[in-house]
């Protein structure tokens, strides 16, 4: 008999509730079963919220359990029952999503300037304002002639670009750790708002071609689905070498998700675990990338950008300028808080940085060493809020990735149990009967929805900081102020604590 004792209880108001075996239909986990009347096993409870959230009668409450552990600040209680968890399986402990720690949360501690009188603010609302970005190599300086006509004509040759109507992209999350249904949500919501949706490591599903021009495909360690069609259905290329979550090591897709359509879309065999090695067997150099993303240039005959996302470590800053100077267009950094559908819980909570700092370190090695026009910066690791897309774009990032907040937007929980395969809202489930439960045409356009408040809330920054486009804010550090923060810290970030003048 196990000693864990359960992490939430759940409460039935036996009163109110009718019978009518709702929660018991919707619980992916096991929780709920019928009796004589509706019976929870707290044991197996993970607060998806799927049960109060479908209840008629609002007759289903579910509480933390607050299990009387002797008081310890060494020894905490979520401590003592992973202890337990490992004591009675002998297993790596596998969670979801980001880091939850209570570290410093650098976002929260910084502030945006605004304009008064001598440089008035913009009024969004009457005003042209221009959240409009381009992603790409961009030239130092613009060279024109004149033709035999006398018009003026842009002699200066440009790198293949892509057009964000928004500096807003989805996350790379893979079919297989998600659902097609999420998929298709994305990519729908990409094209609806704009801007992109990245494939992740698992390849792109026949259904989404038409969406090409609004798809990130990535090119992972285990190369799955990597084919001279897929990397030409899209409108830019990722080579990914670290994720935020879990910097250092691959991915692993359960054989139980590997379906028939998981398997023809990953060319692997079904039932078969999908394992991405730690490192690219082919790249144990910045030569060695730079061949690799020469070969993508010439498979897609040189006409779409080829990023590199690299996760927040201590030397970021240096590995971005050998990607840069290797030949990749964008690079993009993700942070130690940024979600993933699996990763040992000891690898989340312990390895990477903020990406607050890799993101400033990043962009001022580029600008010192005169190579930041070379290429755009994609920054990701638990962006929450227009706010937080400010700063970023202020700190040097040329647009954001957003993750665990477009699957909020779609009902996830943050459950964390995505590696289980029985997400209740059909998001991170492979299961017929739970992926059906997410309709790819409301999700969409919740996530336009969001993308598009988010964007009325950039205008309104931008309006009040006295700018009139998002490119006039990129990298425009003097409108940060830091509060709270530590000289070492602040120096890090290349911003004044709040109270210092120009």
């Amino acid at each position: 008999m196990s000693q864990i004792p359960p992490e939430f209880i759940v409460k039935i108001d036996y009163d109110r509730c009718r019978r009518c075996k709702r929660c018991v239909m919707n619980c992916s986990f096991g929780c709920m079963q019928f009796k004589d009347r509706v019976v929870p096993d707290h044991k197996k409870c993970v607060a998806c919220h799927r049960c109060t959230t479908f209840c008629p009668e609002s007759a289903i409450s579910i509480t933390k359990n607050e299990v009387a552990y002797k008081d310890s600040a060494n020894w905490l209680p979520e401590t003592r029952q992973n202890i337990l968890k490992q004591a009675e399986t002998g297993g790596i402990l596998l969670t979801g999503m980001g880091n939850p720690r209570p570290y410093q949360i650098l976002w929260d501690h910084m502030s945006i300037d605004a304009c008064q009188v001598t440089n008035p603010s913009i009024d969004p609302l009457r005003e042209p304002m221009e959240l409009r970005t381009f992603l790409g190599r961009k030239p130092n300086r613009l060279e024109f002639t004149r033709d035999g006509n006398d018009e003026i004509e842009l002699s200066t040759e440009l790198q293949p670009q892509v057009k964000l109507d928004v500096p807003i992209v989805f996350a790379a999350m893979s079919y297989g750790a998600i659902s097609l249904n999420a998929h298709r949500a994305l990519a729908m919501a990409a094209k609806n708002s704009g801007t992109l949706m990245n494939t992740g490591e698992g390849g792109i599903h026949k259904d989404l071609h038409s969406y090409a021009d609004n798809v990130i495909v990535q090119v992972a360690s285990g190369r799955f689905g990597v084919t001279s069609e897929y990397l030409n259905t899209s409108a830019m290329v990722e080579i990914k070498i670290g994720q935020g979550a879990k910097p250092g090591i691959g991915g692993h897709l359960p054989g139980e998700k590997v379906g028939d359509e998981i398997s023809k879309t990953r060319m692997i065999p079904v039932g078969t675990d999908a394992l991405s090695p730690a490192p690219h067997h082919d790249i144990y150099s910045i030569e060695d990338l730079s061949q690799l993303i020469y070969a993508i240039k010439e498979a897609t005959d040189y006409t779409k950008p080829v990023s590199v996302k690299i996760s927040a470590v201590h030397n970021v800053a240096a590995i971005a300028s050998g990607i840069v100077r290797a030949g990749a267009d964008v690079v993009t950094i993700d942070g130690f808080r940024g979600g993933s559908g699996a990763s040992p819980m000891v690898i989340r909570d312990n390895v990477g940085i903020p990406i607050e700092l890799a993101l400033a370190a990043v962009d001022q090695r580029l600008r010192d060493e005169g190579i930041r026009n070379n290429a755009s910066i994609l920054c990701a690791g638990s962006i929450r809020n227009s706010g937080d897309v400010a700063k970023a774009i202020a700190l040097g990032a040329d647009a954001v990735i957003i993750g665990t907040a477009a699957l909020v937007a779609m009902g996830c929980r943050v459950c964390q149990k995505c590696y289980t395969g029985n997400c209740a809202w059909g998001i991170a489930t492979q299961k017929p009967e739970l992926v059906r439960r997410l309709d790819p045409q409301v999700s969409a356009e919740r996530l336009s929805n969001l993308v598009t408040a988010w964007g009325h809330e950039l205008q309104e920054i931008l309006g009040s900081l006295g700018v009139n486009s998002i490119e006039s804010l990129r990298g425009s550090r003097e409108r940060l102020r830091g509060i709270d923060l530590d000289e070492q810290t602040l120096e890090l970030l290349g911003i004044k604590p709040a109270g210092i003048g120009q």
